[in-house]
């Protein structure tokens, strides 16, 4: 921890630079693609990254040292005036670790929110969003749960969801442990853990079950196997590109399984009515990016709130790189921010 606390420090000194030195630092001028243009401290981390080895020809063992390696150095701080609290929960066949994130300014009427953590299915820890999660909490004023849910491929599609849905079940009724109203709460993710939280919404409403209070989507894979514009505009771009994608997939679904199944694959749901108000965030670097934004327009053609909002000069997984990246610390305090005024009812926009 004390090398990358260091390294933590020397790349936080580099990212203060002018953004003409970052740039000049990366190999040359401005990255512009699609229409937008790439914020200099993520260029400056894309050219780094230049030479190793695609996470596509390493292990699963390999990629989640990888990415815990990358959460350590560029992951935020804990956010002042929030505790974290070890706890376990239920999971579809055995019991999980998890953390909760209580606000000191807590507002008893905010459900509590079960949070999932991006990573195809494949990588990812408690870890890998707690800044993010004490962020939430604290903008959200309610009590976040992040859960520890199976990773494939060695436990392979459904079981991370059904054990993010065994969570969600379990909060309706644990949730005034943790200082929030009982029968209600909130689903949240980011890339996969996204995925996860909009089939929920989903199966909640195909078994006739509670629907959640609040659906929190940042850059979601909603289209496992999508051919989108953007996978094709950013399929190089750092750090999920198209062959990424593909690998997680890869390990994450069986060979019966298919990408049309709206369980993999929510946006090929016939039907998206009735569904949970949303908050969907998409990343302009990122080759998922579409499919937040068709997400959007379907849930809203369906009479569901919905607020849309898309950082253009951001990368996927800007929620890790609170400690490194102004601007995507900004962007998680603001998606924290829209969360709440979406549970409130405000306008959609």
């Amino acid at each position: 921890m004390a090398d990358a606390g260091l390294q933590k420090l020397q790349l936080r000194l580099v990212l203060s630079l002018p953004s003409p030195i970052l740039r000049a630092l990366s190999g040359g001028g401005v990255v512009y693609r699609g229409g937008r243009t790439l914020d200099p401290r993520l260029q400056f981390l894309a050219s780094r990254s230049q030479g190793l080895p695609p996470m596509s020809s390493l292990t699963p063992e390999q990629a989640r040292g990888g990415a815990e390696a990358m959460v350590a150095v560029m992951g935020g701080k804990l956010e002042a005036g929030v505790k974290v609290e070890p706890v376990t929960v239920p999971g579809a066949e055995d019991s999980l670790p998890a953390r909760v994130y209580r606000p000191d300014r807590q507002d008893p009427e905010t459900p509590l929110m079960v949070f999932a953590h991006f990573g195809g299915g494949v990588i990812g820890d408690l870890d890998t969003c707690e800044a993010f999660c004490s962020i939430l909490a604290s903008l959200w004023r309610g009590p976040v749960l992040s859960v520890a849910y199976r990773l494939a491929p060695e436990y392979r599609f459904p079981d991370g969801l059904e054990d993010m849905m065994a969570a969600y079940r379990w909060a309706l009724g644990a949730a005034p442990q943790f200082g929030a109203p009982e029968g209600k709460a909130a689903v949240g993710g980011d890339s996969m853990g996204g995925n996860f939280a909009a089939v929920i919404c989903q199966e909640m409403k195909r078994r006739g079950e509670t629907q959640p209070a609040l659906q929190l989507l940042i850059y979601p894979a909603l289209d496992v196997a999508g051919d989108t514009e953007s996978m094709t505009t950013y399929a190089d771009t750092w750090p999920l590109t198209r062959d990424t994608m593909e690998w997680f997939m890869a390990n994450y679904m069986g060979p019966e399984d298919s990408p049309l199944d709206p369980r993999l694959s929510p946006v090929k749901a016939a039907d998206v009515s009735g569904l949970a108000p949303a908050v969907i965030a998409a990343a302009g670097f990122d080759p998922l990016l579409d499919q937040g934004e068709i997400y959007a327009r379907r849930l809203g053609e369906a009479g569901v709130p919905v607020r849309y909002k898309r950082y253009d000069a951001l990368a996927h997984a800007f929620t890790a790189m609170t400690g490194v990246v102004p601007a995507a610390d900004a962007a998680c305090r603001e998606i924290a921010t829209l969360a709440r005024e979406a549970l409130a009812g405000s306008t959609p926009a």
